[in-house]
């Protein structure tokens, strides 16, 4: 096989596929159902099969992905129009907990024994069936789980406490480089940038490895020799 081959079919491939995300959307990349995942697998095989193979040229790479793509949407349309359609390819919640019961048909509806359950529960940051009220497994194999009242987190109203402002970090340096957009639509300048450097050490970009800031803690800096 020929670089020129090579590189004509990876070009048009990486396009196409660029092409199919953008318009069937991120259900394919989040694999939200058992779908969605097989899809995926398949889509990568597809691709991977006709690019290294002689015999497949350019038009039927196109063809397969176009046709694959048009069956995507298809799929995708009935999901929207149809609910008995997209029951059949995105499946039906199964109760497992009910009531702080566990629902032993349940598991076996989901092919799931109890320390299946049990991992997966602790993988949601719960360690003791006891502490759940309702638990269902999603089509795409996650738990959705609503706790008893006694064991939900605690929230803030609880305390009579007054709700505060949360503010979401910026990363200002990052590997060496000033993130400029970043800077200025903090409505801060170099001179700022380079005080605060200083204050931690550092004066020289090249040095920070991670410099975030926080409005409610300032500034974060992590050396690249930390």
């Amino acid at each position: 096989m020929s670089l020129k081959h090579i590189t004509i079919d990876l070009v048009v491939a990486f396009i196409f596929l660029y092409i199919i995300v953008k318009i069937v959307g991120r259900k394919i990349i989040n694999q939200i159902s058992p779908f969605t995942f097989i899809t995926s697998i398949v889509l990568s095989e597809m691709l991977g099969n006709a690019m290294y193979e002689e015999r497949i040229g350019v038009f039927y790479i196109l063809y397969s992905m176009s046709l694959w793509g048009a069956m995507l949407l298809t799929v995708e349309y009935l999901d929207r129009k149809f609910l008995f359609f997209r029951g059949l390819t995105h499946g039906k919640p199964i109760a497992l907990i009910k009531n702080g019961v566990i629902d032993i048909e349940g598991l076996k509806k989901g092919r799931l024994n109890l320390n299946q359950l049990q991992g997966l529960l602790r993988e949601s940051e719960t360690f003791s069936i006891r502490e759940v009220a309702f638990c269902y497994l999603e089509g795409n194999g996650s738990l959705s789980i609503l706790k008893k009242s006694r064991y939900q987190k605690t929230k803030q109203e609880n305390f009579n406490f007054p709700a505060q402002t949360v503010y979401m970090p910026i990363t200002l340096i990052r590997d060496g480089v000033v993130l400029w957009d970043e800077l200025k639509e903090l409505g801060f300048d170099e001179s700022w940038l380079k005080n605060q450097l200083i204050s931690k050490g550092v004066t020289h970009y090249e040095d920070v490895f991670l410099a975030e800031w926080l409005e409610e803690d300032g500034i974060f800096v992590q050396s690249i020799h930390h």
